[in-house]
């Protein structure tokens, strides 16, 4: 579970660090995983305090909102936002103009940008893990062995992304997917998480029919 929850975190940290000089990218990928690990330890950890982030704050049109709530709300119009833009200079071609643009991303703009979502991406994830078992030591078990998993395949599926610019705009739609359903949740609309990694999954299995179905014609010709 640690791990499909994980893949929104490897889509955005290889998204942020494709912004970096190609020299860079892979400390940039590493670095961000390590992150995620550290800020979901820490919370596992923390029990107590993230608990208390259901206590209501304040109330808007009859909703609820709690401290949990905000960071969801804030973290998904983050997304969706970021996926936006990102999706527009792609489609514009101001996201190929050289390397001279990706010189303008500082890294520390990028860790700062990853540490940030990753705080989302861990609460989600650490709240799930606590429904799930009562073991502290199982759930951080489960943490570190996860992120093991994404730092040994976060390179080859982000220089796959990058080969393809059709793959990396279903990436930033899936980003786009994840945002409002954090900001659904945020507004306590609970979204099956089973029903948009089903989504995921199948744009993912239709996209890979047509790269092979490119790949065959190319081939051919």
């Amino acid at each position: 579970m640690e791990i499909v929850l994980g893949i929104d975190n490897i889509i955005f940290i290889a998204v942020l660090a494709a912004k970096l000089p190609e020299q860079k990218r892979d400390a940039a990928r590493r670095i961000g995983l390590l992150i995620a690990m550290v800020t979901r330890i820490a919370l596992l950890f923390s029990l107590t305090w993230l608990l208390t982030l259901s206590d209501v704050l304040f109330t808007i049109l009859d909703h609820d909102v709690s401290g949990k709530d905000l960071i969801l709300i804030c973290g998904g119009l983050f997304l969706l936002g970021k996926a936006t833009h990102e999706i527009h200079e792609k489609i514009e071609g101001e996201a190929d103009q050289g390397a001279e643009r990706g010189m303008k991303v500082s890294f520390l703009s990028v860790m700062v940008q990853i540490a940030l979502l990753d705080v989302v991406f861990s609460i989600d994830s650490v709240i799930t893990a606590i429904g799930m078992v009562e073991s502290l030591a199982v759930m951080v078990v489960a943490v570190v062995l996860s992120v093991l998993v994404m730092l040994a395949f976060s390179g080859s599926v982000s220089r796959f992304v990058e080969r393809h610019p059709t793959v990396k705009v279903l990436a930033l739609s899936f980003l786009l997917l994840i945002g409002f359903a954090l900001v659904a949740e945020g507004w306590h609309y609970d979204i099956p998480k089973g029903y948009i990694y089903f989504a995921m999954g199948f744009s993912a299995f239709v996209e890979a029919l047509n790269l092979k179905i490119f790949r065959r014609r190319k081939k051919n010709a």
